[in-house]
């Protein structure tokens, strides 16, 4: 099963490229909704971006005070063999490897701003990037904007409604599975990522609930309450999360080097340490990519259907637009010859009556022309004696009425 989200993934950039984003501008069916997607949903400052950054092992997001996610994006991860280089690779920039992940950032930064410009509102236009490490495993995520109660200078009032619809119209879909992250120093009763989860998932089927920022609770206080489902039960358990500081941020600390703080935090910690080998952001990973397999293989029969029906459509479309144009310059010619034939047949079948609209054809030419005619100046330009010396010298054989005999006259 490991090679069906690859599948996924490869299918879901067909789709990307052809303009298919699930928002049903197409007659086609929206297929990129009946795939199963893994949506990253949490509050500005929640911890979002960490978490995606120690899942994929490196800094690569951008950072800042305000909305720094203002497009969707799409992130897929692909899993390569020991020893090869990591790289990114964006679905709009071709064929080229990003292998320095600052530049990933800077690329980020640079279609977010040709799409929104360098402002800060949001677009439901997603970028697409893949990003190929041995450290990763094959996973799907989502990231979308942060939600926020406050406009920031800048930006509409009407913003903060813009950010929920675009993460709704996500959320939604039965196909979706939803990461919610909520900060622990925070009442996980007020958090904005549950309360949405919630109204769209009741029976919290497709919630994952990830709890960070353990390690800046209080001292004395801790989140077990939460993390053994005691004070807010979940389908799925709590994963707690502990992201690098902003120190470490500083300080360009290893991303791998802080998977294994990481660990080390949970297995010494006299709170946590039980809950240790279903803590953390490898844990996290692991246990997305197992459900989102299974969530593919229940979902597969549907995906074929819908691709079997979409491949249909498009095949009476192409009948209904004609059989392709040869590239051939003698196929051209005999192309374009027979669409003149077909022309003349179907016009000829107007004017004896076998199709309608004939009547309209017979007067614009029996009565608008002549009279159309008759209106031109040709007498401000044209003298009746220039007129009769070009029909006098006119020679060759000449497209009009057929002599009594059924030949072609010779002159005008």
């Amino acid at each position: 099963m490991e090679s069906v989200i690859g599948l996924m993934n490869r299918i879901r950039r067909v789709f990307a490229v052809f303009g298919d984003y699930g928002d049903d501008l197409t007659f086609l069916p929206a297929l990129w909704n009946a795939l199963p997607t893994i949506v990253v949903v949490g509050g500005q400052s929640s911890g979002k971006s960490s978490v995606l950054e120690s899942i994929v092992g490196h800094d690569f997001l951008p950072r800042g005070s305000g909305i720094m996610t203002r497009r969707p994006l799409v992130l897929q991860l692909h899993q390569i063999e020991p020893g090869q280089e990591d790289y990114a690779q964006f679905l709009h920039t071709g064929k080229r490897k990003f292998v320095d992940f600052s530049m990933v950032r800077s690329e980020i930064q640079e279609e977010t701003n040709r799409v929104t410009g360098k402002t800060n509102q949001i677009s439901p236009l997603p970028i697409n990037l893949s990003i190929y490490s041995e450290n990763v495993v094959n996973l799907t995520l989502v990231d979308l904007p942060g939600l926020t109660k406050v406009a920031v200078e800048g930006q509409q009032e009407n913003i903060i409604q813009e950010i929920e619809n675009l993460v709704r119209s996500y959320v939604e879909k039965p196909t979706c599975v939803i990461l919610a992250i909520t900060p622990a120093n925070q009442d996980v009763a007020t958090s904005d990522a549950i309360k949405l989860a919630r109204e769209v998932d009741p029976t919290g089927e497709r919630t994952f609930g990830v709890l960070t920022k353990l390690d800046l609770m209080d001292c004395g206080t801790n989140a077990l309450e939460v993390l053994e489902g005691r004070s807010f039960r979940m389908k799925h358990p709590w994963i707690g999360i502990v992201n690098r500081s902003q120190a470490d941020i500083n300080r360009n600390v290893d991303m791998i080097a802080a998977r294994r703080q990481e660990h080390e935090f949970f297995a010494t910690s006299p709170d946590y340490s039980h809950l240790a080998n279903r803590m953390g952001s490898n844990y996290l990973a692991k246990s997305l990519s197992k459900h989102l397999e299974s969530v593919i293989k229940a979902r597969i029969p549907a995906i074929v259907s819908l691709i079997d029906k979409s491949i249909d459509k498009l095949e009476a479309e192409l009948k209904h637009l004609g059989s392709p144009v040869d590239i051939d310059a003698g196929a051209q010619l005999y192309t374009i010859l027979e669409l003149c034939r077909a022309f003349d047949r179907i016009f000829k079948e107007h004017l004896d009556g076998g199709r309608p609209g004939g009547e309209q054809i017979y007067g614009i030419f029996d009565y608008q022309l002549p009279s159309a005619l008759r209106k031109l100046p040709f007498d401000h330009y044209l003298s009746i004696q220039n007129v009769r010396k070009v029909v006098h010298q006119a020679d060759g054989y000449q497209q009009g009425r057929s002599c009594d005999n059924g030949g072609p006259r010779r002159g005008p």
